[in-house]
């Protein structure tokens, strides 16, 4: 079996930083992993997943922030 980049102490540690509020596709860039392996390192371990969170609060499925963005634009 090919033995891993990363040891367990440094996966723990990126997921922790996700944990924290880092966004996952930043996250992966640092670290020069593709988002499909942080998934998966994630799986076993139940870490909750901040995925698409943006500066402006949108939900992970984008669209409370089009309706506050149209409500700003028209005051």
């Amino acid at each position: 079996m090919k033995q891993g980049r990363f040891s367990e102490e440094q996966i723990i540690g990126i997921l922790k930083q996700n944990e924290a509020g880092a966004q996952v596709t930043q996250l992966c860039r640092d670290h020069g992993i593709g988002e499909s392996t942080f998934y998966k390192w994630n799986a076993p371990r139940g870490y909750p997943i901040r995925r698409f969170r943006s500066q402006r609060g949108q939900t992970a499925a984008g669209t409370g922030g089009r309706k506050q963005q149209a409500q700003e634009a028209t005051r």
